[in-house]
């Protein structure tokens, strides 16, 4: 965890105040307060979108209401209307037929000429008559010609053409046709086209009504919201007073005792998130009369060391925490202030485990168990080692911290010093390795 960003503060806060619960539920209101104004947007956008289109959504719904085209009704209205042109056609066709064989057409000519072959036929008797046979063909064929003509009529009056239905029929197949082109559709799919823009219209007041239900959720989201993040605000500041007065008493016993620590809240509902209205950041100033200022900034290397075990510290004595975890704690500290800081960690390992990785022979030797970490190299890999080390190894390890490369015999000797100095008598409640 990172003591020097802003965010971490708020959480650090609400965890030694016991507040994480509700920073979750705060969380989670700003979710779905979120979520309403994310749904109220969305509707307000197709609101806005639908009312553009109201005005053309009427005048295509009123048009079609008119027109009321039904499903494949195109297509019967087009075979009809093809059924009586050919109808008409054919009409004239066999009205052309009946008059060639009219009494002005071909029954006509067939009738003169049976006139004058009965005229020739007259000069012969009828035994030995060489035009009988022709005349007996021309009756039967005026006979055959009359039938055909009673038969070309009798069809002509069956096909008879009703020109009103055509026109009527032609008049909507075309009313039809040029709805779907004005509308940019197949003909087929107007019926189709007139539901969807009159559903669309329909929407319109639908939407308005649950564009209502949408403000009103988004206003109880917000409500609801606000009412918990400012019950964690208010419950933030009391525990930075708490946490202000315990992160004090633990800096006289590390050589910060004229320092000064507090934790700074601005509280700003134009800034509402998902960890409330609260700007949360730990303040110092490591002199008197000197400033308060961001911990990130105002606090020097082996300061901020201190400030942040302080308020692990702090932390875990809240929280009654089994493990806590110590990186470079004691960076920039030497002599005093780093024996300081060790005596801190031994005191508090009476109540938890404390695991801490260091440079420091001071901070070292107040451990009772010690691991060596090294590293080793080939061409092609590297490997970490973490060993385990006996009472010898503690020696010669505190002994190295202290002189460096080549190990003294008074580096031995100063090691045992500081692996014998007592321990922080401090009643626990676990004792831990």
């Amino acid at each position: 965890v990172s003591f020097l960003t802003a965010a971490t503060h708020k959480c650090l806060l609400d965890e030694f105040g016991g507040l994480s619960k509700a920073a979750r539920e705060v969380e989670r209101a700003f979710s779905d307060w979120r979520a309403a104004e994310a749904a109220l947007e969305e509707r307000r956008r197709l609101r806005e979108r639908a009312a553009k289109e109201a005005d053309y959504l009427r005048h295509v719904v009123s048009e079609l209401s008119d027109l009321d085209p039904q499903a494949d009704e195109e297509a019967m209205l087009a075979a009809r209307r093809a059924d009586m042109i050919a109808a008409q056609k054919a009409t004239e066709d066999l009205a052309a037929a009946a008059a060639a064989m009219s009494e002005e057409g071909l029954e006509g000519k067939l009738s003169a000429a049976a006139h004058r072959l009965a005229r020739a036929a007259a000069q012969f008797e009828r035994e030995s008559n060489p035009l009988q046979n022709a005349l007996d063909r021309i009756d039967r064929a005026l006979l055959e010609i009359a039938e055909a003509r009673a038969a070309v009529e009798d069809a002509a009056l069956r096909l008879g053409l009703d020109e009103r239905l055509l026109e009527e029929t032609e008049e909507r197949l075309f009313a039809i046709r040029a709805a779907a082109r004005k509308h940019g559709v197949a003909p087929e799919n107007l019926p189709e086209f007139h539901r969807k823009a009159a559903d669309a219209l329909a929407a319109l007041d639908e939407n308005a009504a649950q564009f209502g239900a949408l403000e009103k959720a988004a206003a109880a989201g917000r409500a609801a919201y606000f009412d918990i993040a400012r019950a964690l605000s208010q419950a933030r500041r009391k525990a930075a007073k708490q946490l202000d007065a315990a992160v004090a008493r633990e800096l006289q016993p590390l050589k910060l005792g004229k320092a000064e620590f507090r934790t700074a809240i601005e509280t700003d509902d134009s800034k509402a998130g998902a960890s409330g209205v609260d700007a949360v950041e730990f303040m110092v100033a490591t002199n008197p009369g000197a400033p308060m200022g961001p911990l990130k900034t105002m606090a020097s290397g082996g300061e901020l060391s201190r400030f942040v075990l302080a308020m692990k510290a702090a932390l875990a004595a809240k929280e009654n925490r089994t493990v806590i975890i110590f990186d470079e704690v004691d960076a920039g500290v030497g002599g005093a202030v780093a024996d300081a800081v060790g005596e801190r960690l031994a005191r508090l390992a009476h109540d938890a485990q404390v695991l801490v990785v260091t440079h420091s022979p001071q901070v070292a030797a107040r451990a009772k168990t010690h691991w060596r970490v090294e590293k080793s190299h080939t061409k092609s890999e590297t490997t970490t080692r973490v060993i385990a080390l006996d009472e010898t190894e503690r020696v010669e390890e505190i002994a190295r911290m202290l002189s460096g490369a080549v190990v003294t015999d008074e580096a031995r000797a100063a090691a045992r010093r500081l692996l014998g100095a007592p321990a922080a008598e401090t009643p626990s409640r676990r004792k831990r390795a």
